[in-house]
């Protein structure tokens, strides 16, 4: 199977019942490449919890291949605004990002967290100034993250911290976008009654650490995980981005120095997200 799930091309070929595109249009493909459309997560739209869903790069040849199959129901059209090397993080870090701050049940003048700066919350550190003006934005980093940091700076984070840290204010929601344990736990300690956490990850790759019912968890404090992605996200994130408009922050590899762009992902060494340029 070959990798790649955040993907912009072009169309190459139609199946005998395919209308929606047209050969040479420029679309985005997404984490979800496929889904029965028939089960009861399916019929709520919520195809991210399908049983039999095939993933972009997991079940289906991902952005890597010289061609990438997609049923055209969870293909969508780019918007003009953005370049291709734009455009690439949007349809994962993006889109996940975005049903993250869904899920969050952030509302206008609350205080939201993100925890860890990396692809996907400096996306949603710009949708959310964008549609919730009046709240603030408070993002914790690795202490030795100064560029992450710095961009949070740039893109109007309200407060910056390390994971540990105690901010001046209590949290109305948080999101986690980081790959292990402690950030959730840090997350409902400083946490507001009633508030909630969102865990913006498929694993972890250390435990949440143990928590204290009454300093963690009491006073009607939710934990939410988020699992991969559905159309109406893609659909509705993509117009908004192009609206707002999200200016992300790349930097760009090629094909072969993808071990590369790997290792600095892994160390935290990414300034936003990092894009391969498969084809010139």
């Amino acid at each position: 199977m070959i990798l790649g799930h955040e993907i912009v091309g072009r169309v190459e070929g139609l199946g005998p019942r395919a209308s929606k595109f047209r050969k040479g249009d420029r679309v985005g493909i997404a984490w979800i490449n496929w889904a029965c459309g028939r089960c009861s997560f399916c019929l709520k739209g919520e195809e991210n919890l399908c049983d039999t869903a095939k993933w972009t790069g997991k079940d289906a040849h991902g952005g890597y291949a010289q061609y990438t199959p997609v049923s055209e129901d969870f293909a969508y059209p780019i918007p003009e605004r953005f370049t291709d090397l734009e455009a690439a993080p949007l349809l994962c870090a993006g889109v996940i990002g975005y049903r993250a701050l869904r899920l969050s049940e952030i509302e206008d003048g609350v205080i939201l967290g993100l925890y860890g700066f990396g692809a996907s919350a400096h996306i949603v550190i710009q949708v959310a100034k964008y549609r919730y003006p009046g709240g603030k934005i408070f993002v914790f980093t690795r202490p030795n993250q100064k560029e992450h940091q710095d961009l949070a700076r740039e893109l109007g984070a309200d407060w910056i911290g390390a994971t540990g840290d105690t901010p001046p204010e209590k949290l109305n929601c948080a999101i986690d976008f980081t790959p292990v344990g402690e950030p959730v736990r840090e997350a409902l300690r400083n946490l507001q009654k009633g508030g909630r956490v969102v865990v913006n990850a498929i694993r972890k790759t250390t435990p949440i650490p143990e928590l204290d019912y009454t300093e963690h968890l009491w006073y009607e404090k939710e934990v939410k995980s988020v699992a991969n992605v559905t159309r109406r996200d893609a659909q509705e994130f993509l117009p908004l981005a192009a609206e707002i408009p999200i200016i992300p922050e790349t930097q760009e590899f090629k094909l072969e120095e993808a071990n590369e762009a790997l290792i600095l992902l892994k160390e935290g060494k990414i300034r936003g997200a990092a894009v391969l340029r498969v084809t010139e």
